[in-house]
């Protein structure tokens, strides 16, 4: 079992920047892949960041160069750095982890079938 907690999410005003977080417990942090998933109303899930345990980053091309994804396996915790902020990124922000025993190409990650685990989703809402 891998238990994630998420914090961070807030309104905030367009071109601001806010850092969510997400604490995992119940396995070892470095044992797990993490990813964050967002959804809008009336919106599917939609892929956002992920961060293999080399430390291996990808993104969606909607927030690249945006967000950052990071990871301190001493502290359990996966964080997402949310630059320049638009109406657009509004949705509730999913932190979610994988327990993998091989490499995985970055199309498995961009699942949300792929991971195991998820958080209870923290809301992000930019205004204009």
């Amino acid at each position: 079992q891998v238990q994630l907690v998420e914090s961070g999410g807030g309104l905030v005003q367009a071109g601001v920047s806010l850092s969510l977080s997400c604490a995992a417990s119940g396995r070892t942090f470095s044992s797990i892949a993490m990813g964050w998933f967002r959804q809008a109303p009336g919106k599917e899930r939609e892929f956002v960041a992920t961060i293999r345990r080399s430390g291996t980053t990808y993104y969606a091309d909607s927030v690249k160069g945006r967000f950052t994804i990071s990871r301190d396996n001493a502290k359990n915790t996966v964080y997402l750095q949310m630059n320049n902020l638009k109406p657009e990124d509004t949705a509730a922000y999913y932190c979610a982890a994988v327990v993998g025993t091989g490499y995985m190409n970055n199309a498995y990650y961009t699942s949300a079938a792929s991971y195991d685990y998820w958080g209870q989703g923290t809301q992000v809402t930019v205004s204009s």
